[in-house]
């Protein structure tokens, strides 16, 4: 077995048991992949293609883009992929572009406008299109730079959620990556050739906060190789009697258990 092969096993092995932990994929479901070009969704599809295989259970895809009027947007090199691996597609276009630079204040980032506007559109196309899921590539990294970034800039312990209803009740988000290492996403989408198509506009503006986190990460992660891991096993290995929620822990009742002062003093 070559290295391609190694990388896509574990791919697979990782998207299978985020499906199974969070009941991401039912029978007679039929899901939007949001496909924006880039690597992750692009390894996404191919991975939601091979499961779907091999699955016990009866699900449809279809590949959806939407071109936000990005200048010089190649929409059809994705439409040509689409056709190339023989999955069901639909090419969106809407001018968001001008709206973004319109709201965003000079200076600022583009990026959760953009992604608000984005998610509103596939929101809608979904139900149009009679799909019960929308599946988006955010990926292990993804969800533990959210986790930093919603802890040292909003005060809040939160990250993407795997499974998440929209708040008007008319969609269902899935992340099939959220166990996936972007590296081997990355090594993969490179040894497959897959036609990536990078998102210029947010990669041109300098000093994104998630581009610090995922700098710091980087650093601890090269002192300590288990530090990705272990931000992600955090995140579904949640103490919350030891957390300082108010309404949480009149929820919760009295404290009981060790105290991990004593272990952070002794050491």
């Amino acid at each position: 077995m070559d290295e391609v092969e190694r990388l896509e096993r574990r791919l697979l092995r990782d998207a299978a048991r985020a499906i199974e932990d969070f009941s991401l994929v039912e029978a007679g479901d039929r899901i939007l992949v949001a496909v924006s070009g880039g690597k992750d969704s692009l390894v996404m599809l191919h991975l939601l293609q091979r499961l779907r295989e091999r699955a016990p259970i009866d699900f449809d895809l279809v590949a959806v883009n939407l071109d936000q009027g990005h200048p010089g947007f190649p929409a059809h090199v994705l439409e040509e992929h689409f056709q190339r691996v023989g999955v069901p597609y639909r090419m969106l276009s809407q001018d968001t572009l001008t709206i973004v630079k319109r709201i965003v204040p000079e200076g600022g980032t583009y990026c959760s406008a953009c992604s608000r506007l984005r998610r509103g559109i596939l929101y809608n196309a979904a139900v149009e299109m009679g799909c019960t899921k929308i599946a988006l590539g955010h990926h292990r990294d993804d969800l533990i730079e959210t986790l930093l970034l919603s802890a040292l800039y909003a005060g809040r312990l939160l990250s993407m959620p795997v499974r998440l209803r929209s708040d008007d009740g008319r969609n269902v988000v899935i992340r099939p990556l959220a166990y996936a290492a972007e590296e081997e996403i990355a090594a993969f989408a490179s040894a497959k050739a897959f036609p990536i198509v990078p998102c210029d506009l947010c990669g041109s503006q300098p000093n994104l906060m998630r581009k610090r986190v995922k700098t710091l990460i980087a650093e601890l992660a090269a002192e300590h190789p288990a530090v990705k891991g272990n931000l992600l096993s955090a995140l579904s290995r949640v103490v919350p009697s030891h957390l300082l929620d108010r309404d949480l822990q009149r929820r919760l009742g009295e404290t009981t258990g060790d105290d991990p002062w004593f272990e952070a003093e002794a050491g």
